[in-house]
């Protein structure tokens, strides 16, 4: 029986807009190298550096403004950042808050500093601050861990008070969610755009069948 959920944030909860991010970069910063470190699922370069909390959220402005043009400040930064994150459908919003009332509700996330401090806005504007709806938030530059490593999900599932086969983690990116059954942590992969709410109604149901299942003589 599912009794601990765990989300993804960015494509998940999150709608994300990479092409806003990447023009900003290019348009306002004139930083031509975005294309090598802006990725769906998976940072590359600096960016994904400071997602695993290699460099600082510092570190990652000057580099960045090594690259860009003359005058640009690191308030420009992080607003090119900041484009990446669309915002949260309302009905997501009221959904996370109707399962928080069933569900113990955890966020599991490859994010960075600057992201996240727009996404606690976020959560805070669509009426689910992240600090009520969720347990606790593993959140890969404080961690200093990225998904899909093992690794990761390990050390989450070991600071859960709930048995791994309780818990359903949900991803929108397929490496994610593989990363996560190979280290027995039960998974499922959401497509971003597509509808939330059935895909855990299906998999709450399957659930509760295969724990059924398993407590017949």
């Amino acid at each position: 029986m599912i009794k601990t959920l765990i989300f993804d944030m960015g494509g998940v909860l999150v709608d994300l807009d990479l092409d806003a991010c990447r023009q900003d970069f290019i348009n306002n910063l004139e930083y031509k190298e975005i294309d090598s470190i802006l990725d769906a699922c998976h940072q590359k370069g600096i960016f994904g550096q400071m997602e695993e909390g290699v460099i600082t959220a510092d570190e990652f402005r000057n580099a960045v403004l090594a690259g860009s043009r003359a005058g640009a400040l690191p308030s420009d930064v992080d607003n090119a950042v900041w484009k990446i994150l669309k915002g949260i459908e309302p009905y997501k919003a009221e959904l996370l808050e109707r399962l928080s009332g069933s569900y113990s509700l955890y966020m599991l996330s490859n994010n960075n500093p600057i992201c996240m401090k727009r996404a606690y806005e976020i959560f805070e504007e669509a009426g689910i601050p992240i600090d009520r709806t969720f347990r606790k938030s593993y959140i890969s530059c404080e961690m200093r861990a990225l998904k899909p490593s093992a690794a990761f999900y390990k050390a989450v599932m070991d600071d859960i008070p709930c048995n791994p086969e309780e818990m359903l983690f949900i991803d929108d990116s397929p490496s994610n969610v593989k990363g996560a059954v190979d280290a027995g942590l039960p998974a499922v992969y959401y497509e971003p755009g597509s509808d939330l709410e059935k895909l855990i109604t299906d998999a709450l149901r399957e659930g509760a069948e295969k724990a059924g299942e398993d407590g017949r003589c």
